[in-house]
């Protein structure tokens, strides 16, 4: 990674650059970051007043290549995260590619005026204009240790690359001395601006026939499946709401195999994340599957960060058509 990094950074490796603004959210970490809820609040601000396109690689997918998706497909065909932002953005443009710059080409042509890349901080073979870095509290990148002692996917000073760093799933009370403990620990570059944002869930649970409200379930005991990084925020969350229920764990981006899919239809109500629905929708009966949505909120100076987003994509001309 030093060498390769080294190679890109003193122009003997080319990054492609392009003239449409594009933003890569990404991490040090190998996940668990809170990358798509992220993705997700840039698609409900941006897409008001942009056409968005968002680019994953698709991960774990069982198809290669570029595809565009319409919203239809299934989990395997185009990864659990895609298929989540084009159900929940229908109007945005979502594709996928591990060729993140054949997958650029191929979005080029449906006349995006802003791409997000999705997990790619890494893929250095494209320059996006805008990087912004996820570190979970907790977990901080300056804490932890490469690969395979630790779980960083390249060494710290990697971060020097971003534009603004965000401190996710911290505590919603998180106050200003904890931020400045923070900051100092990550070391800033002068050009960097820091944000801190913490996870809301929702009030409702959700499942493709009906709603029920969270405090609803008080009484209720339920099954917690989870397929992701790190399930620990949702475990910490609803047993200090006092739920009943037993956790089932699988690895993230897990594909269920049907002898699994059938110990699961067991159970009388099954509540999963958002991401994991899109892989259980149309295996496990709708009337017990339900999912718990979440979303970011910003401690800190939300409004400093549209104006850093929105100054970056006002840098690009846009054609009269908008």
């Amino acid at each position: 990674m030093l060498i390769r990094n080294f190679l890109y950074d003193s122009g003997i490796l080319k990054s492609k650059s392009y003239n449409v603004p594009v933003i890569c959210v990404g991490n040090l970490n190998t996940g668990g970051t809170g990358k798509s809820p992220m993705i997700e609040f840039l698609l409900k601000v941006l897409g008001k007043q942009y056409r968005v396109a968002s680019l994953s690689r698709g991960y774990k997918r069982e198809t290669r290549g570029y595809r565009l998706l319409k919203g239809t497909e299934a989990a395997a065909e185009v990864g659990d995260e895609p298929l989540q932002f084009k159900n929940k953005f229908p109007e945005t443009l979502v594709a996928v590619d591990a060729d993140r710059r054949n997958g650029i080409a191929n979005l080029l042509k449906e006349n995006p005026e802003v791409i997000l890349l999705d997990d790619a901080f890494q893929h250095r073979k494209v320059k996006a204009g805008f990087n912004i870095l996820l570190t979970a509290f907790g977990d901080l990148y300056r804490d932890d240790f490469m690969l395979p002692t630790g779980n960083l996917r390249e060494p710290e000073f990697g971060a020097e690359r971003a534009d603004i760093i965000l401190v996710t799933k911290c505590p919603p009370n998180l106050n200003r001395t904890e931020q400045e403990h923070i900051r100092t620990k990550l070391e800033l570059r002068n050009y960097q601006e820091l944000f801190f944002t913490s996870i809301r869930y929702s009030e409702e649970i959700i499942s493709a026939e009906k709603r029920i409200k969270f405090r609803d379930l008080k009484e209720t005991p339920f099954t917690l499946v989870t397929g992701i990084a790190k399930p620990k925020p949702l475990l910490k969350f609803l047993e200090g709401e006092k739920l009943k229920f037993k956790h089932k764990a699988f690895g993230d981006h897990h594909n269920f195999n049907p002898s699994e899919i059938a110990e699961l239809q067991k159970e009388n109500l099954i509540l999963t994340t958002e991401k994991d629905y899109m892989r259980l929708q149309n295996r496990i009966s709708k009337e017990k599957l339900f999912y718990l949505p979440i979303e970011v909120v910003f401690i800190n100076g939300k409004m400093k960060f549209f104006e850093e987003i929105l100054a970056f994509v006002n840098r690009f001309e846009f054609s009269e058509s908008r």
